[in-house]
């Protein structure tokens, strides 16, 4: 029995899960008629506890979108919340005007409102959707994937996550607790009590009341059924705010083939990092034999842990503590200097080159790019066709995830050393270390390119690329 016979036999994947409809084939092949995506309230229970969140859910409930490349991106948003909100297509490379960044240069959606977007969806990968706001802390995104038309025949089983951090407190309590502000209008805020890891880095400047695998904690996680001697491929996406983490595949052996939706030369390993924003795909195979494998998501620098169970029909699943014995190390750049794009930029030499120097403290709490905050930023302007490199040396005690809109960019340097890195849209640097990354200047317009820490992104870490020409 083949991997697709077998989800149509048993309903198996994402069963129990926040996007149950999310596999291949599954109706959502965007033709003429957009498809209607709403932004609402919902309830979900954390640690016994009910929660109002929010959420991106179609007409029939199903949370995220699950599509082929190929034809247009043809969706209708529309606002059921009481507040005005926006969503972004993260790791998509729209037109400028459909990226859903607030005022870059879309304004806000009013409540009640809708509006719709219509692109060519040439791209393949794992991809997510989320509000540029305050809005995603309270859980508005959900997963967007796009399948390759070309792996249609692959015999594996997808299996999608989406990781967070949850707080009880509004987004507003905890940017105050952080800054002592309400923070600046609708591009970001956070919550919290400084965390130092023990040595010369800040590692988490906020603790959660939970962390959250497709809105689900250790004490009850999500179990996806699996076939004995078949072959998974888990799409991780890590939409956390403000939380980093090693995924952590136990005793299965995993192959790294994708990240940020871009596939690259496979990187084995039990234990592979993933900051906010980014995403990975792991293929594993699954033994020969009935059993329960849990797959887990380690909080940087400490000993909170989320995750979900893979299980054979007869497998028996285990409680899972939430914590570790032992905290985890901090996030560094060991795997990215391992990958390789598999289909990496042409050489060409670069037309522009910009330097950006990543800072700030947590005293304060003020974070900068080239020493200025969003609203008084240092913008990077290319021209139109230019092949662009950018040098990202972080000053910081603090790693960040550098995000671009609109691009995928290759990461093409570490400390110095000049690699063939893989194509991402999401970056992490380390503090006191250097990355540069290379992309073509091909969709015009004023693009965002910022920290994808949710607060450190609102305390000022933002600027744009600007096509001048």
């Amino acid at each position: 029995m083949s991997r697709r016979q077998f989800l149509a036999s048993t309903g198996a994947v994402l069963a129990a899960g926040v996007i149950p409809s999310l596999v291949p084939g599954g109706g959502n092949a965007f033709a003429q008629s957009p498809v209607t995506l709403r932004a609402q309230s919902r309830v979900i229970e954390v640690g016994g506890r009910a929660a109002t969140v929010m959420g991106l859910q179609q007409s029939d409930g199903t949370r995220g979108l699950m599509v082929d490349a190929g034809g247009d991106f043809a969706v209708r948003l529309e606002n059921a919340l009481d507040q005005p909100t926006l969503i972004h297509w993260h790791g998509l490379t729209p037109p400028y005007g459909q990226d859903g960044v607030p005022d870059l240069p879309q304004p806000l959606l009013k409540p009640g409102a809708a509006y719709d977007y219509r692109f060519p969806l040439a791209t393949p990968g794992t991809h997510w959707m989320h509000a540029h706001t305050l809005q995603e802390q309270q859980l508005l995104a959900a997963p967007l994937i796009v399948n390759d038309p070309a792996e249609a025949a692959l015999d594996e089983q997808p299996v999608v996550v989406l990781f967070h951090d949850f707080s009880f407190k509004t987004p507003e309590e905890l940017f105050a607790g952080l800054t002592g502000t309400t923070g600046m209008g609708g591009h970001g805020m956070g919550h919290g009590m400084p965390q130092m890891s023990g040595m010369a880095t800040d590692v988490n400047d906020i603790e959660y009341d939970a962390y959250l695998a497709n809105d689900r904690t250790l004490d009850d996680p999500e179990v996806f059924r699996v076939e004995r001697n078949g072959t998974v491929r888990l799409r991780l996406i890590n939409g956390a705010t403000a939380t980093a983490f090693w995924i952590d595949t136990g005793s299965l052996e995993g192959e790294a083939i994708a990240v940020d939706g871009n596939p690259v030369d496979p990187v084995k390993g039990r234990r592979l990092p993933i900051g906010m924003g980014q995403r990975i795909d792991i293929r594993l195979r699954i033994p020969d034999e009935e059993g329960a494998w849990p797959i887990l998501a380690l909080r940087e620098g400490t000993v909170e842990r989320t995750g979900f169970v893979l299980a054979t029909a007869k497998g028996a699943v285990r409680r899972l503590a939430q914590t570790a014995d032992i905290a985890t190390e901090v996030l560094d750049l060991a795997f990215e200097a391992k990958l390789r794009a598999t289909a990496p930029l042409i050489p060409q030499e670069s037309a522009r080159s910009k330097a950006v120097i990543l800072g700030g403290s947590m005293a304060g709490y003020s974070w900068t790019l080239n020493g200025r905050a969003w609203g008084s930023h240092d913008v990077i302007e290319v021209g139109h066709g230019e092949r662009v490199e950018v040098l990202m040396r972080n000053d910081s005690m603090m790693g960040h995830p550098m995000h671009l809109h609109g691009h995928h960019f290759q990461v093409v340097e570490i400390d110095g050393q000049r690699i063939a890195g893989a194509k991402r849209d999401t970056v992490w640097v380390p503090p006191h270390r250097a990355v540069r990354i290379a992309f073509d200047a091909d969709n015009p317009g004023e693009w965002a390119f910022h920290c994808h820490h949710l607060y450190h992104m609102a305390a000022g870490m933002m600027t744009v690329v600007e096509y001048v020409d």
